[in-house]
């Protein structure tokens, strides 16, 4: 198995941030195995006709993206960890051109099983693939980019949580397929039979994402990244879409917050799926609350919301009794 062995030092280093590339590089997978968790399956349908055009008529892009997602393997220079966490698409974008063009054939290289297509064998193989993975992010992660990065940061705070309450044990088991805390200093990183790795003095970024596997990156031996599947909301958001009966009866935000809160929030990360400010979201908890649909209670030093029986009943009344329109069924006549 692949294990890391990472140190106090390396632990309180560590973080958890959002990559605009490692999402970029999500969406090409997934565009280019058809693999998606549910929620995403509107994106795929509206994207994979234009990219596989644009695959077809590009061999290059074609070769590069059969050489560097292998199986089990992530070509590193497409995927280096953020330096820091003002980073923009761009900048991410500038370390993947600034990779010596030797180094990434030298990568892309599979050796005598999967030898460098020639096709990769160019100058500017680091600039071509930059461009790839630009067109990657205008086309269809850019135009959602602050939904998605809402849904992203709200994984994170309540990764955050967990680790306040229950510390790494509990917020790494399981944050990725195969993947587990070993105890002393020892994390297990997927089931592969690699040679351990020792993280001593280097920083460890936890980086969420759309992808329903994720991967391991690094960028040189003192920084690496463990992109991991996002859970929550991007699962399947067509059930925590609140019915336009419901939005009716309580108002669009506050039925969106009550539909939300299936599971115990917190106010932040509520206001990072909504979108809304930390008092609007505040107020409608409150008047949640005045009502009885919701609940509250303490979880180390945060204050988690979550639905009551009552709140349980009205949202699952609104979810059975509309058609797929949103619109409340008609009841049959009566004779």
């Amino acid at each position: 198995m692949g294990t890391w062995r990472i140190g106090t030092d390396a632990l309180a280093r560590s973080r958890f941030a959002v990559s605009a590339l490692a999402e970029t590089v999500s969406a090409l997978k997934s565009l280019n195995t058809g693999i998606v968790v549910p929620g995403q399956r509107d994106w795929l349908a509206t994207h994979a006709p234009g990219y596989r055009e644009r695959i077809a008529a590009d061999p290059f892009a074609r070769a590069l993206v059969r050489a560097a997602f292998r199986p089990r393997w992530v070509a590193d220079f497409l995927t280096s960890p953020p330096a820091g966490p003002e980073e923009t698409f761009a900048d991410e974008l500038a370390r993947v051109r600034a990779t010596p063009p030797e180094a990434a054939r030298a990568e892309l290289d599979g050796g005598p099983a999967a030898p460098l297509p020639a096709e990769l064998a160019v100058p500017d193989l680091p600039d071509r693939a930059a461009e790839l993975l630009g067109w990657i992010w205008t086309r269809t992660v850019e135009p959602d980019w602050s939904r998605r990065r809402r849904i992203l940061e709200a994984d994170i705070v309540s990764r955050t949580q967990q680790l306040s309450s229950g510390g790494w044990a509990s917020t790494l088991d399981g944050m990725r397929p195969g993947m587990r805390w070993l105890g002393d200093g020892r994390l297990q990183v997927n089931n592969y039979d690699l040679p351990a790795k020792d993280l001593a003095g280097a920083q460890l970024l936890f980086i969420p994402s759309t992808n329903h596997r994720g991967w391991l990156g690094s960028a040189g031996s003192d920084r690496h990244s463990i992109v991991y599947p996002c859970t929550g909301i991007l699962a399947d958001p067509a059930d925590r879409q609140p019915p336009r009966a419901l939005s009716r009866l309580l108002g669009p935000v506050r039925a969106g917050i009550l539909t939300l809160l299936d599971s115990p929030k917190s106010p932040t990360q509520l206001v990072a799926l909504t979108g809304y400010g930390y008092g609007s979201v505040g107020g409608h908890l409150q008047v949640l609350l005045d009502a009885q649909l919701v609940r509250r209670r303490r979880s180390g030093r945060s204050v988690l919301y979550f639905r009551t029986a009552a709140g349980d009943l009205l949202v699952g009344a609104q979810h059975r009794d509309a058609d797929p329109s949103g619109l409340p069924r008609q009841s049959p006549p009566i004779h």
